[in-house]
């Protein structure tokens, strides 16, 4: 029992050892952006800050070019919320077709977006580019929020495909007794059994899109339509002084969202992983 004991013991401070050594980075971007601008490296190893100020918070919330970081937080939650919102409309209903029904092309269809999961997105850039841009997309947000109508994104389509193929087909033959359709056995039986995936996926998601940087880098010029991931560079100056408080400032407030969701929603993370196949 005292050797059982002993291995708990361990096991809980190799865990909190590791949890801290990834954790304090973020701690000590926190604790900078309290710190004068002028000190944060020279106090680089003093991780509370001797005088802390909220200067940083402030001077970064001016933004740029009369654009407030306000903008770049509603620009960011746009285009999250609009592409989170296509992708539950359009991923759970490709995942019920190739997952429930039986079709001919549903196996070359399967294949295809098991290599979609292959494919680098980076293949894709030019062509993409080119395409929206003769769309006359560039400096919109269409590129980013468009295509997630459209179920773009094979891994969500392949999680719920998992999970809706664990619900048993007994459901939907009764259904189908009672009268129901297709779309019936997909809006009233299957959506509601869905439910942990989806909340997974919408999860998955949100954070993908509002921690994008290489979308925004591609399709947007104007400094007033910036995401937040794009507008952080802007602190950046390799031409003159760089004023890396703010940006640290401005980093802490843009993990703000992503944390309250990670929080709020842990349950259903878990839950939906874990009964989708994917638990390793």
């Amino acid at each position: 029992m005292n050797a059982l004991k002993k291995c708990h013991i361990f096991y809980h401070a190799v865990v909190i050892a590791f949890a801290a050594l990834m954790i304090y980075p973020l701690v000590w971007m926190v604790m900078s952006s309290l710190k004068e601008s002028s000190t944060i490296f020279h106090t680089a190893n003093q991780l509370i800050p001797a005088n802390p100020t909220l200067e940083n918070y402030v001077q970064g919330w001016k933004g740029f070019s009369h654009t407030t970081f306000a903008t770049f937080f509603l620009n960011t939650a746009w285009v999250a919320l609009v592409g989170t919102f296509g992708t539950l409309v359009s991923s759970p209903l490709v995942a019920y077709a190739l997952s429930r029904l039986n079709f001919r092309l549903r196996r070359a269809l399967f294949g295809i977006v098991l290599v979609t999961m292959m494919l680098p997105e980076q293949v894709l850039m030019i062509p993409q580019y080119l395409w929206f841009n003769s769309l006359g997309w560039v400096n919109t947000y269409y590129p980013m929020t468009v295509p997630a109508f459209f179920a773009t994104h094979g891994f969500y389509i392949y999680l719920l495909m998992n999970f809706m193929s664990s619900i048993p087909r007994e459901l939907d033959a009764a259904a189908k007794i009672d009268g129901c359709s297709f779309y019936s056995i997909y809006g009233r039986v299957i959506l509601p059994l869905s439910a942990p995936a989806i909340a997974t996926v919408s999860i998955f998601s949100f954070i993908g899109r509002w921690n994008d940087y290489m979308a925004p880098l591609l399709y947007l010029k104007r400094t007033n339509k910036y995401t937040v991931s794009l507008a952080l560079k802007l602190f950046m100056d390799n031409t003159s002084s760089s004023d890396y408080g703010a940006l640290f400032a401005m980093s802490a407030l843009s993990l703000a969202p992503i944390f309250i969701i990670f929080v709020t929603m842990q349950r259903h993370l878990t839950e939906g992983v874990s009964t989708t196949g994917l638990k390793g």
